[in-house]
C-alpha cells in the first residue's frame, strides 16, 4: 500500500474512541465508524524560527539562559512537530482506507536516540543543522545530549528497532508493542575491573518523544480462579477475583524515511488499579498506603528482573501477560471500531485485518491470551475461535539453545493465570489428539512435542504454545532455519510441513550508514548517487570503485576519520589512548561463553606473549563491549578477565603501541553508532551451529569493517554475498561440531598437545593476571579443561592461524581497503528492507 501514511492508532486524532475494554459487554459491542473528519494543521514555521519559539514557550528559557538540554528540546520540539504532522496524516489514510495492519510483538526495542533519526528520515538533517548553527549551536553537540531509550538489551532490541523503521519506510501500516521501562536492564560501569550494575533511570528528564495515552487503557488481570456456569448454550468459564492491573499507552512516533508514513510504537506503562489507600496513610501507615501502587507497577519498572528467584520469575511472567494482553485487548478495540460484528461468521474478517508477528517466545502467550478474548470475553465458539487464532499469529524463534527457550512451572502459570493454564491444557489436548491420528501410537513424540513436558516438574512450553497456534514460523538466517527444521523443531517440522520459513534478519541502512557514517555516506552517495539510502540494492554500484585508486584512497581516509573519532571516544570514557594505525578488532555484544568472547582473549594473551619474546606483530587494538545478564556469573568474570588483561597489557613498557586492550563500558546503541564505522575487524567467532544470526556482523560490514567467523548465524550468508577472497573464516563447522561431540570431546587433549595454548591458560590459571587473588580464574580454568562446551580448545589453532592471516593482510593497506570496499558493496542482502518485504509477501500477506 503506497499512499501516504500508516499507523499511528486512530485514538491519535479521534480521542473518542473506547477506553477501557469491559469484559461483561465488550461482546455486544455494536462500533459504527464516524464521519471522517478532515483536520487542517497548522503551517510549520521555518526551522530557525521554531528553535527560537519553542525554546521560549516549550522550555521558558532566552537563548542566554538556556543550557545544553534547552537546546536538545527545544530542537526535539521543532523537529517533533514536523513528525506530528504526518503522523496525523497517517493515522486518517489507515482510518479511511482501512488496510490489513500488522501488529509486531516485542519485549525489547531499542531505538537508540530519536532526534537525530527522526530530522533524517523526514529530510530536514541539514535545515536543522543550519538552524542551530545561526544560533550557535552545534547539531551533534546537541544530539549527544539525548538519552538512549533503554527499552532493550541486546541484537533483540536492536533488530526490532530496524524492523519498524522498515515498516514505516515501506509503506507497510504497523504498531510495534512493547512495554514502558522505567529503568533498563542497567547502566553498566567497570570498578576495579568488575562490571557494576546501576539503575538507568533513561527518562529522569522526560521523553519529548512520548505521548500518553490515558483514553487507551486496559484492565489486566492476575491470580483469582475460574468458576464454571452450564445453560442452554452449553459450559463456560469465567475468570473472577484477583487482582486488576491498568495498562496505559504511551504512544512513539517513528517516521519512514523518504515517505510521509510515521507509524507507531505504542509502549504499555503499569498503573495501578488504586493509586493511594486513604485509610491505611491516615493510621501513620504509610508504607502500607502505596504498597499496592508500588508493587503494580514494579511491573513496568525494570527490563528483565533476575529471575533466579520465585518472585523474580513470576515478575517475569507477569511483564509478559501484562503486555500481549494489553496488545491484543488493544488490537480487538481498533478492530472492532471499524467494523460491526452482528454475527460469529462476521469475525471471520479479523484474520483479513490483522496479522500479528511474535518477536521471539516472550509474547507467545498472546495464544492464550487471543483464545481467552475472542471466547470469554468475545463469545465466540472454541472451535471458530482457534482457527481465526491460528490465521492471525505467526512466530520467530531467535535461538538454537533448547535452555534458551522460555518454559513455566505449572504451578506458577496456574497461580497467576488460572483460565489461560485450562485454556493451555485444552489447546494441548486437541493437538496431541491430532499428532496421534497421524502418528498412531508414537508415545515418545506425543511427549516431545506436548506443550506441557511432563518430564521436568511439569512445565509449560512456551516455544511449542508459539509454533502450534501460529501459521508460519520462522528462523532467522539460513542457517538457523534448517537447523530449525533438523533438529530444534524437527517433530514440528514432520506435522506441520511447510509451516518453518526462513527470513533471514537485516538491519535498516538509515540509521547504520546514513546516520552512524556520514562520511562514508556522502562519499558513496557522491559516487553513484543517493538512491542507495532508500534501496540498498543499488550499493552494489560501488563494486567496480573498488579498483579505483582515488575513491579506495578517499575510502580509506573516512575509515581514519571514523577511528580517530573511536579513539577520541574511548580515551574521554576509559583513559587509554590507542594508536589510530593500528587494526581496530573489535567484539561488541551481550557477553554469554558460546559468543566465544573467551576465545578473543586466549589471541590477546597469545599476541602479549609474542611481543614479549620479541616477535614482530602487527599493531592491534582489541575492543570489547557487552553487558553480562547480573545473575550470569561466569559472563561476569570473563569481563572481569577481559579488564584484568588489558591492565597487564597497557601498562607493558615491553608492549607500547603494539597491542592494546581496552573494554567499553554500557555498550548501547548510541555507542554502537561509533563503534561500528570505527572497526576495522569484526569478531564473529560463535561455536558453530549456536548463533541464530547476529545483526552485529551485518553493520559492521556495511560500515566497511571485515569479518573473522565462523560458519555460524549469517555469516554464512555474508560468506555467499562477499565472496571467500574477503572474508576471514575459521573453525569446526556445525556438523563437526555435533560429531566431535557425539564422539566424546576432550579439551585436555588440546591443551596438552599445543604448546602456546598451554601457557595461555596456565597464565590465567596461576594468577599472572590477577596476582593479588591468584585462584580468582581457576573456575575459567577448569570449565575449559573439564567441560569446554563451546569447544574453545577444538577452535583455538584455527583462530590463531586465521587472525595471523588477518594481520598479514593488514600490512597491505591498499589490498584491505579493496576488501572492505568489496563488503559494503555486498551488504544489499542485509537491509532490513528486504526482510520486511520477505515477512510482508510471504507470512503477513500485505502489500509492499
Amino acid at each position: 500500500m503506497k499512499t501516504p501514511a500508516k499507523t499511528s492508532d486512530k485514538a491519535a486524532v479521534k480521542t473518542k474512541a473506547a477506553s477501557t475494554t469491559k469484559t461483561d459487554t465488550a461482546s455486544k459491542v455494536k462500533a459504527k465508524k464516524p464521519t471522517k473528519a478532515k483536520h487542517v494543521l497548522p503551517k510549520l514555521s521555518p526551522v530557525d524560527q521554531a528553535l527560537q519559539n519553542h525554546l521560549i514557550f516549550s522550555s521558558f528559557k532566552t537563548s542566554d539562559a538556556a543550557t545544553p538540554r534547552d537546546w536538545y528540546d527545544a530542537a526535539s520540539y521543532t523537529v517533533r512537530d514536523h513528525v506530528v504532522e504526518r503522523w496525523i496524516k497517517t493515522a486518517e489514510a489507515y482510518y479511511e482506507k482501512d488496510p490489513k495492519r500488522v501488529y509486531y510483538l516485542s519485549l525489547e526495542f531499542l531505538m537508540g536516540r530519536m532526534l537525530s533519526n527522526a530530522a533524517l528520515n523526514l529530510g530536514i538533517q541539514d535545515e536543522l543543522k543550519d538552524g542551530l548553527a545561526g544560533l550557535g549551536r552545534d547539531l551533534e553537540n546537541t544530539v549527544e545530549m539525548e538519552t538512549d531509550a533503554a527499552l532493550g538489551n541486546g541484537g533483540l532490541g536492536r533488530l526490532a528497532a530496524c524492523f519498524v523503521d522498515s515498516m514505516a519506510t515501506m509503506d507497510i501500516p504497523a504498531t510495534g508493542y512493547g512495554i514502558r521501562y522505567e529503568y533498563g536492564m542497567f547502566r553498566q560501569t567497570i570498578e576495579n575491573g568488575q562490571q557494576i550494575e546501576n539503575p538507568d533511570n533513561w527518562l529522569r528528564y522526560g521523553n519529548i518523544w512520548e505521548f500518553q495515552r490515558p483514553e487507551a487503557t486496559y484492565n489486566i488481570r492476575f491470580y483469582g480462579h475460574v468458576v464454571k456456569y452450564a445453560d442452554e448454550h452449553g459450559e463456560t468459564q469465567h475468570w473472577i477475583d484477583g487482582e486488576h492491573v491498568v495498562a496505559m499507552a504511551y504512544d512513539v512516533p517513528v517516521p519512514g524515511y523518504g515517505t510521509e508514513t510515521v507509524n507507531s510504537l505504542r509502549l504499555w506503562s503499569a498503573k495501578a488499579a488504586r493509586e493511594f489507600d486513604l485509610r491505611h496513610f491516615n493510621d501513620g501507615n504509610y508504607k502500607k498506603a502505596v504498597e499496592e501502587r508500588n508493587e503494580t507497577e514494579n511491573i513496568s519498572k525494570v527490563l528483565y528482573p533476575n529471575d533466579t528467584s520465585v518472585l523474580g520469575k513470576e515478575l517475569r511472567l507477569k511483564q509478559q501477560y501484562f503486555f500481549v494482553s494489553a496488545s491484543i485487548q488493544d488490537i480487538l478495540r481498533r478492530f472492532l471500531s471499524a467494523h460491526e460484528m452482528k454475527k460469529q461468521d462476521d469475525w471471520k474478517l479479523l484474520p483479513e485485518k490483522v496479522a500479528i508477528q511474535l518477536n521471539d517466545t516472550h509474547p507467545s502467550i498472546g495464544v492464550a491470551e487471543m483464545m481467552y478474548q475472542l471466547v470469554d470475553v468475545h463469545g465466540l465458539s472454541w472451535a471458530f475461535a482457534w482457527e481465526l487464532t491460528g490465521k492471525i499469529f505467526a512466530y520467530t524463534n531467535h535461538t538454537l539453545m533448547p535452555e534458551a527457550l522460555e518454559t513455566w512451572s505449572v504451578d506458577l502459570f496456574g497461580r497467576l493465570l488460572p483460565r489461560h493454564l485450562e485454556i493451555i491444557y485444552k489447546i494441548n489436548h486437541e493437538f496431541l489428539h491430532m499428532v496421534n491420528h497421524h502418528f498412531p501410537g508414537d508415545v515418545d513424540l506425543l511427549a516431545r512435542v506436548s506443550i506441557i513436558d511432563e518430564s521436568h516438574g511439569r512445565r509449560v512450553r512456551m516455544a511449542h504454545l508459539a509454533v502450534v497456534g501460529s501459521h508460519t514460523v520462522n528462523g532467522v538466517a539460513a542457517l538457523h532455519s534448517e537447523l530449525l527444521k533438523q533438529h530444534l523443531f524437527a517433530d514440528f517440522d514432520r506435522i506441520y510441513p511447510g509451516k518453518m520459513t526462513n527470513v533471514t534478519n537485516g538491519i535498516t541502512p538509515r540509521r547504520w550508514l546514513n546516520q552512524a557514517n556520514p562520511g562514508l555516506t556522502a562519499l558513496i552517495e557522491k559516487a553513484i548517487g543517493a538512491g542507495f539510502k532508500k534501496d540498498l540494492t543499488q550499493i552494489k554500484k560501488i563494486t567496480l570503485l573498488a579498483k579505483d585508486a582515488a575513491f579506495r584512497k578517499a575510502f580509506a581516509a573516512v575509515k581514519h576519520a571514523n577511528k580517530a573519532r573511536l579513539a577520541a571516544k574511548i580515551e574521554q570514557k576509559t583513559g587509554v589512548k590507542l594508536n589510530v594505525n593500528s587494526l581496530f578488532d573489535v567484539q561488541i555484544k551481550r557477553i554469554h561463553e558460546y559468543k566465544r568472547q573467551l576465545l578473543n582473549v586466549l589471541h590477546v594473551i597469545t599476541l602479549y606473549n609474542r611481543i614479549r619474546r620479541g616477535e614482530k606483530t602487527t599493531p592491534r587494538t582489541v575492543i570489547f563491549g557487552g553487558k553480562a545478564a547480573p545473575g550470569y556469573w561466569m559472563a561476569k568474570q570473563i569481563i572481569r578477565l577481559i579488564n584484568d588483561v588489558a591492565q597487564i597489557v597497557n601498562d607493558d613498557p615491553h608492549v607500547g603501541d603494539q597491542l592494546k586492550v581496552v573494554f567499553y563500558p554500557n555498550y548501547e546503541v548510541s555507542a554502537a553508532e561509533i563503534l561500528f564505522p570505527g572497526s576495522d575487524l569484526s569478531e564473529q567467532i560463535s561455536t558453530a551451529g549456536t548463533e541464530a544470526s547476529g545483526t552485529g556482523n551485518m553493520k559492521m560490514a556495511l560500515n566497511g569493517a571485515l569479518t573473522i567467523g565462523t560458519l555460524d548465524g549469517a555469516n554464512v550468508e555474508i560468506l555467499e554475498e562477499v565472496g571467500n577472497e574477503n572474508i576471514f573464516i575459521f573453525g569446526l563447522t556445525t556438523p563437526q561440531v555435533a560429531e566431535m561431540k557425539a564422539n566424546g570431546y576432550k579439551p585436555r587433549e588440546y591443551y596438552n598437545s599445543n604448546p602456546a595454548l598451554k601457557e595461555v591458560i596456565d597464565m590465567i590459571g596461576n594468577g599472572f593476571f590477577s596476582v593479588e587473588e591468584p585462584s580468582r580464574y581457576q573456575p575459567i580454568v577448569d570449565n575449559l579443561l573439564n567441560n569446554d562446551q563451546y569447544l574453545l580448545l577444538a577452535d583455538y589453532a584455527s583462530y590463531i592461524e586465521t587472525q595471523d592471516k588477518v594481520s598479514a593482510v593488514y600490512q597491505d593497506q591498499d589490498q584491505w581497503t579493496r576488501m572492505a570496499i568489496l563488503n559494503v558493496a555486498n551488504m544489499a542482502k542485509f537491509s532490513s528492507d528486504r526482510s520486511i518485504a520477505d515477512y510482508a509477501n510471504n507470512i503477513w500477506h500485505v502489500k509492499v
